[in-house]
């Protein structure tokens, strides 16, 4: 009767540790998840954003080049 007490405290606590440990880990991961996600998000803004970029640089070097055929 002692060894069936003993081990199903063995147990318990065996449980409670591993829940512990199984809470810590998944914190981690869901750190890690939100950080990947702001990253992905910043990427993809950026991957909007570089061609308004270019059609303006396009637009800065027209404007540059009209200006130079007028001086010259």
């Amino acid at each position: 009767m002692e060894s069936i007490i003993v081990a199903l405290i063995g147990g318990a606590v065996t449980l409670v540790g591993v829940l512990i440990a199984n809470s810590r880990s998944q914190a981690v991961t869901d750190t890690k998840l939100n950080e990947l996600t702001r990253e992905v998000r910043d990427h993809n803004n950026f991957a909007r954003r570089v061609p308004v970029m270019e059609e303006q640089i396009k637009v800065i070097n027209h404007r540059i080049a009209d200006l130079e055929n007028k001086e010259g």
